[in-house]
């Protein structure tokens, strides 16, 4: 559905932000993008989405080209930004004026998801709160129905119940025919919703696999006082215990911690991901 082969992207000649930078990201999945500040998370969202263009390689979304920007493309793409301008015009109003450049749009659904939201269909734009905008902004993302949806820190300015419900609601709209990417780099609001993790740094893909891959593969283990002995190939102490991550010698999968994740694979890349190479599988 989307595939990126060695890419190359830099915003001026001195400093690149991706070399040879690959990614294939399948349909039915919910896939979690993270990354430090400044690894290039949006901008990846952007040139997938055609708002930028590579200086080298190729990228294919739904078996088209972003950067020709064809209308088969943009009507089954939505990127929700983090950040975004909007008319001074209700959200019914929003949604005449917009929609029929999708042609799957539900008004049904639209007033469904604003409702779930709690957010009044007939406030004006400008006089929402980021947090309310940014709720009204995904109603009318899921509401279009397009086969990728596209998602730059989605629950900034969200209060926690919003967050609860934004979860509830990307799970509900998740298909075998959509394939759902969600940048942030607030990890916990991903829990229990994503089944795929995928890592930039280092101008590339480090890390890009399932949570039922990473359960079966790694142990997550928190523990009080002193470590007993744990072998880990990451851990964070603290005063009055610690955590860390484990190579997984049972049967039984564990819960993944994606944040611990994230921090293991950052600091001990090597260590981590030589697991789920092919020689380990």
């Amino acid at each position: 559905m989307i595939a990126i082969k060695n890419l190359y992207f830099t915003y001026n000649k001195r400093d690149k932000l991706f070399e040879d930078l690959n990614l294939t990201l399948s349909e039915g999945h919910i896939y979690g993008l993270l990354g430090k500040n400044g690894t290039g998370k949006t901008t990846l969202l952007s040139l997938v989405s055609g708002l930028l263009f590579p200086v080298e390689g190729k990228i294919g979304v739904l078996g088209k080209n972003p950067e020709k920007r064809q209308v088969d493309f943009l009507q089954n793409l939505f990127l929700v930004s983090e950040e975004f301008d909007v008319p001074d015009v209700s959200l019914k109003k929003y949604a005449m004026l917009f929609a029929s450049f999708y042609p799957h749009f539900d008004a049904e659904q639209y007033d469904h998801y604003l409702k779930e939201f709690d957010v009044n269909v007939n406030t004006t734009m400008h006089k929402m709160s980021m947090g309310q905008r940014k709720k009204a902004y995904i109603s009318f993302a899921l509401a279009c129905n397009t086969r990728v949806l596209l998602m730059d820190e989605p629950t900034n300015g969200m209060d926690i119940p919003s967050k609860a419900q934004f979860r509830k609601l990307i799970a509900s709209v998740a298909s075998k025919n959509r394939c759902i990417v969600i940048s942030t780099h607030q990890v916990r609001d991903l829990e229990n919703l994503i089944d795929a993790i995928v890592v930039l740094d280092e101008h590339q893909i480090i890390f890009n696999e399932s949570i039922d891959a990473i359960s079966e593969k790694l142990s997550f283990v928190a523990y009080n006082g002193t470590n007993s002995g744990t072998q880990f190939l990451y851990e964070e102490t603290a005063a009055l215990g610690g955590k860390g991550i484990a190579k997984n010698d049972s049967d039984i999968p564990s819960r993944v911690n994606i944040e611990l994740l994230f921090n293991g694979i950052v600091a001990e890349k090597e260590q981590i991901t030589d697991l789920f190479t092919d020689k380990n599988r």
